[in-house]
Formats: C-alpha cells, structure tokens, sequence
C-alpha cells in the first residue's frame, strides 16, 4: 500500500523535512493549547456568561473538524504547501479578530470561523499527511510521533507564557503577539511541498478516485470503528483545554495552577506521542488505543475524586498529557495500513472531524452545564464513559490493508 510518490516527490531531505514539519506542528498547537487562558479575562472584562466563550470554542472545534476532509483532499489534490500558507494566513487573521472582540458575535467570527478553518489548513494533521507522502515507510510511525509531539511541546511552552504575557501586557496584547508566530509557517512550509495528483497521475498504476476512496473507506468496518473512538478523544482534549483552568479556579486554585497543567500536558503529551508512535510499529495499534482510551477515564477519576491540591492538579495534568495526542500516531499509522498514503491527509481528515465533532460537544455541553448547574462534573463523568466505550470500540478493529480486486478509476 505503499505511494510511490513517496519515493520520488521527496526534494528535501527527510531530516529536514521531519524538523519543519514539527516546528509548524509546534507553532499552529501553542495558541490553540492557551485558549482557556483568555476565557475568564474576556468574560469579566464584557460581563459575557462563560457559555459565551465556550460556543466560540466548541464552533472552532466543529469547523476545525469540518474544514478537515476538505483541506486534506485539496493538499492531497493541489499539494501541501498551498493549504498550509492559506490556513496560517486564517488562524492569525483569526487571533487579530478575536484580540479585538467586543461583542459576542465578533468572538464567534475569530475564535471560531477564522480559527477553525485556518487550523484545518495549517496543523498538524497536513503535517502528518505530507509526512506520510514524503518520507520513507520505516520513518513513519515514528514520525507520526514527532509531528505530535511538536505540538505537544508547543502546548507546553505557549499556556505559561500566554499566562505571563496576560498579567504584563494584557490579553488583547497577547493574542497579537501569538498571531506574528503565525507567520513563521510559511517558509517553514517550504520542505512540506507534495506533488499535486494532477502532476503525478502518470506516475501511479492505479488511479482511485476520490469518491471510490471515501466510499471503500466508509464501508470497511474497522474504519468506522476507528472514526466512532476518535470522537471520545476529541471531546475529552477540548473540554479540558477550555474548561481545566476555570475549573481549577472554581476550585480554589490560583492562576498558575491552570496555566502550568496545562504546560504539564504538553510536556508529557510529547512523550507520549513519541512513545505511542514507537509503539506503532512493534505491537497492534488498536491496543495502544484501546489502552490510552481507558488510561484517560481511570486518569480523570482520580482527578475528580482526589483531594483539590495545585500537586494533584499538576500530577493530573502529567497522567493525562502522557495520553493526551498519544493516540494521533497509531491513528493515522491505521488509515495508511488499510488505505495507503494516496489519500491519507483526506481520509485522515474524516476522522478528525469525528474528533472535532466530539470537540464541539466537549467544549459546549462544558459551559452550557456550568450554565445551569454550576458545576463541571457532568461532563467529567461523561468523558470517563465515554473512554470506556472508546476503549471497547478499538478493539475488533482489522489491522490488514484493504483487498482491492481491480483498481477504480478517476
């Protein structure tokens, strides 16, 4: 199921290719990851409910998740780099519209359009597409981690920082000074550079259309299975984002204490996902998921159910960053080996979007429950069942490629 693109198309080496992919990984995940830093500034400066904050947040989840097939089809159709500067573009245009926010409705159009597509077109899930077109098979599982990592490191520097620059400067300094990092993706887009399939259709004995892929994609069973846990990852990553540092705060703990779990997450995650992408290649993927999806659920009990310390919070924030993009490299390792890499920033794409849709709920029912109940622990009760499940969903999965009895054609 190999592309031999793969082999051709590479005009950088992979060394460099792998770095300027995780410092793109590293730069569009940090602003992202500080999100719930600017919710109680925003809403104590406005006097806006936190429901307010958490629909913009859950919107750009959704169309994160939604702008994700398309801009996965379109890199794979026209070629990486073009998405990856229109998508940078977006996400800092985002952030100077949401640092400029007064009314709700401007929030909504900067934190959630702008945002979330301009994340669907420059994070790293094109990055591990690209990765999976450009770099050598025995580079992938690995490089898949890397990728993830990036951005998990990334998640660990910006939160302290975004924390700092908010008590110096000011909030709405401090997203015009993560939109400028932005800028940075576009010549670190350079190496990412795919081939269109315009240009290397020649090249390719069998050519699949893009409906054949979503159809054969969309009748395999281990597919959907794989697209159905998906949305317990995205619903339990994009509550706590969001919600982990008012909740803390509910909680008693002082400002510090969100802004540095959240850093903790990163840090751990980039060990995890190095790890998780390791793992990929030297044991079943679907038990590395099946073990992450669990390990959350028993991580987020113990969390609820400990004695409130800023210890226990940075102890959580280290169990659960260890698990937390952990499950992108096995993930998307599972879409090359059934489908190969020809499509795979698209078909990885629909799974993200399972994955932002779980987002959305995540981060919404999170502020729309606080609303009524004046507690976040329905949803934390909710993410632990939902981790069971998921656990249970990976397990039947099929790790073989797809039989094809005759190839169909464009």
């Amino acid at each position: 199921m190999t592309d031999p693109k793969a082999k051709t198309s590479r005009q950088f080496a992979p060394e460099v290719i792998l770095v300027c992919g995780c410092l793109i990984g590293f730069i569009t995940f940090g602003p992202r990851a500080s999100a719930g830093l600017f919710q109680l500034p925003m809403s104590h400066e406005y006097g806006w409910s936190r429901e307010i904050f958490s629909f913009a947040i859950a919107l750009q989840n959704l169309l994160w998740g939604v702008g994700q097939p398309f801009a996965g089809a379109l890199a794979d159709r026209f070629g990486t780099i073009k998405m990856l500067c229109l998508g940078a573009i977006l996400y800092a245009a985002g952030l100077i519209v949401m640092a400029n926010s007064s009314e709700p409705s401007m929030l909504t159009l900067g934190t959630g359009a702008l945002i979330g597509f301009g994340l669907s077109g420059c994070s790293f899930n094109l990055v591990i597409g690209a990765f999976g077109k450009l770099l050598p098979e025995k580079w992938r599982g690995l490089a898949f981690g890397a990728g993830t990592a990036a951005g998990s490191f990334g998640q660990f520097v910006f939160p302290p920082i975004g924390s700092a620059l908010i008590d110096t400067v000011g909030w709405h300094e401090t997203l015009m000074l993560f939109s400028v990092t932005l800028l940075f993706v576009l010549p670190l887009s350079l190496p990412l550079a795919t081939r269109s399939i315009k240009s290397a259709a020649t090249d390719i004995s069998q050519k699949q259309s893009v409906m054949a892929a979503l159809s054969e994609a969309f009748r395999h069973p281990s597919y959907v299975m794989l697209v159905i846990g998906f949305f317990t990852c995205g619903f339990q990553l994009a509550f706590i984002t969001a919600h982990l540092p008012a909740y803390l705060s509910d909680i008693g703990m002082p400002a510090w204490v969100g802004g540095w779990t959240l850093a903790v997450i990163g840090l751990a995650n980039a060990v995890g996902s190095l790890t998780a992408g390791w793992l990929s290649g030297r044991m079943p993927k679907r038990w590395i998921l099946s073990v992450i999806y669990l390990g959350r659920s028993v991580a987020v009990l113990c969390f609820i159910l400990a004695p409130t310390s800023p210890t226990n919070a940075l102890l959580f924030g280290l169990a659960m960053g260890f698990l937390w993009l952990s499950t992108v490299p096995p993930t998307s390792s599972l879409v090359a080996v059934m489908f190969g890499t020809r499509y795979l920033s698209m078909l990885y794409g629909f799974a993200f979007f399972s994955h932002q849709l779980g987002g959305f709920l995540g981060v919404w029912l999170g502020g729309a429950l606080y609303e009524k109940t004046g507690s976040y622990m329905v949803v934390w009760w909710l993410s632990i069942a939902l981790g069971i499940a998921s656990a249970l969903i990976n397990l039947p999965i099929s790790e073989r490629p797809v039989q094809r009895s005759e190839p169909k054609l464009a």
